[in-house]
Formats: C-alpha cells, structure tokens, sequence
C-alpha cells in the first residue's frame, strides 16, 4: 500500500524590525500576517523569533481554514517632518 507523502515547501515572508527604545530590544511585524508579533534582544534572535512565530500563526490560520499571503509587497521609505525640538 502506497503512503502518500506530504511535500514540505518554504514560503518567504517580509518582516519590519524596529528598535524598541523603551524596551530596548528589536520588534518584529509580519505585514503579511496581520497580528503576527514577536521582539528579540538582538537582530538575530528577533528574526529565529520571527521563524517560529510565522510558523504558529500559520498553523493556527490552517486550523480556523484562514488565508494569507506570502507575498505581500513592502516598502520602506523615510519621510521628512519639521520639528521644533
């Protein structure tokens, strides 16, 4: 009897890593996965953080039959604001 095998695939996600000033450490954002949150003390343990908090939110959107969208496009561009401090 033949078993049928299960075909793993990687999917790419962007992430948005942000300095915490207040918590001193590294947030992450996945824009695909809205609520998909994580932080790390530095850039690396932020992004394995990230790993493993992609991989939870979509075993729980597989779950509930949820979608995503591993290809979402994100910009980043910088914005000048005047200040008067």
């Amino acid at each position: 009897m033949a078993t049928a095998r299960r075909t793993t695939k990687v999917l790419r996600f962007a992430v948005v890593l942000e300095w915490d000033e207040e918590g001193q450490g590294w947030a992450v954002t996945v824009p695909a996965l809205p609520g998909c949150l994580t932080q790390g003390d530095t850039k690396a343990e932020a992004l394995r953080n990230a790993e493993e908090a992609i991989a939870g939110h979509l075993r729980a959107l597989e779950k509930v039959g949820g979608r995503w969208a591993a290809t979402a496009r994100v910009e980043v561009a910088e914005v000048a604001v005047a200040s008067t401090r």
